[in-house]
């Protein structure tokens, strides 16, 4: 879960910036990948690059939302859902420089409301049973089954990700839990307890100030989070050198959406997602599970670690280096393991 940032926030920090500033694949699966037939069109029609536009009926109306498939895979299809909520797809393109080559086939998904997908501008739309109506219309109309269909949810993708599981887990191959906790209660006592206490006093009584007046667009706001809490707990990248796709993603964050499911704030949810609590219910996924924490993330790695056990067949990724964003800040340890586990499976 991240905090909107909006482009002119974005020249910000860069101006900031400036100013201031393991696992392995197993053996086992190591026969040579057919690229002939992972990198040809599927079909006879006119190709698209993989893009579909997938029709959704949701709450009496019909809107589109974006997929894009890379490459061709019949038993390891991986859906990919972002973050925000109201992130896009694009922050996961580093996956590119990695899947392809293991034949893994990746299909990106901007869900309603964020990126290349309709928005219907309206917040009644933001709700989480709703999201989750809509990723079986997108897992049906991609032709995604048990055989062969892989669903990997990153921060608030891995809450829809549970969700899902809870609901329609006999649709699924294996299921991958990324820098996501199961509780929202549980998130919010790790933000107060452990990570505003490692701000400095002063940066921390300045921000809650800011909070308690509801000076959320007050550019000091985002001064203080970026240097203090971005760098240190959602990408440990130097800021100026943060990867594009990632800037790319966040300056297209849908506001009302983010605030509307998470709240304002990162020390505490206040939107729909406040009282979100799966924990009871980890059991109840039996499908072949991987959670991902990492150490400096802002969700607690061992509440991911103890997920593991929980689910009936757990498996926990440690990202030692890693922040909410171990894709890009521990990627060989994040990349190594998410591809091993699919391998396996």
């Amino acid at each position: 879960m991240t905090r909107p940032i909006k482009k002119h926030l974005l020249l910000l920090l860069l101006a900031l910036s400036f100013q201031a500033c393991n696992n392995t694949a197993q053996e086992t699966h190591s026969t040579e990948i057919d690229l002939n037939a992972y990198l040809s069109p599927v079909g006879d029609g006119v190709q698209s690059g993989g893009v579909q536009v997938i029709p959704i009926e949701t709450m009496g109306k019909t809107f589109h939302v974006w997929t894009k498939r890379i490459g061709n895979n019949p038993t390891h299809k991986l859906l990919l859902l972002h973050g925000g909520p109201g992130a896009t797809h694009e922050y996961f393109e580093c996956l590119e420089s990695f899947f392809p080559k293991e034949g893994i086939e990746l299909i990106y998904y901007d869900q309603l409301g964020s990126g290349n997908s309709d928005n219907p501008d309206d917040v009644s739309f933001w709700d989480l049973p709703r999201f989750v109506d809509e990723l079986e219309q997108v897992r049906k109309a991609l032709g995604l089954n048990q055989d062969n269909f892989f669903l990997l949810g990153h921060s608030w993708g891995g809450i829809l990700a549970m969700e899902y599981a809870l609901k329609y887990q006999d649709n699924l191959k294996g299921l991958i839990i990324s820098n996501m906790m199961a509780s929202a209660p549980e998130y919010d006592k790790y933000a107060d307890e452990v990570l505003a206490k490692q701000l400095k006093p002063e940066v921390l009584d300045t921000i809650r100030m800011l909070e308690a007046n509801n000076d959320f667009g007050n550019p000091k706001y985002m001064e203080l989070l970026m240097p203090n809490f971005y760098a240190e707990h959602i990408c440990r990248i130097p800021i100026e050198d943060w990867p594009e796709p990632i800037l790319r993603s966040f300056a297209k964050l849908n506001q009302s959406l983010y605030v509307t499911m998470q709240g304002p704030s990162e020390f505490g949810l206040s939107g729909k997602l406040e009282k979100w609590d799966r924990t009871a219910d980890l059991p109840k996924i039996t499908v072949p599970t991987l959670t991902i924490g990492g150490q400096y993330d802002t969700m607690d790695p061992e509440h991911m670690k103890r997920m593991a056990t929980q689910v009936k067949d757990g498996t926990y990724l440690y990202c030692p280096n890693g922040s909410h964003m171990s894709m890009w800040d521990d990627q060989k340890t994040w990349m190594d393991g998410v591809i091993s586990f699919i391998q396996v499976h």
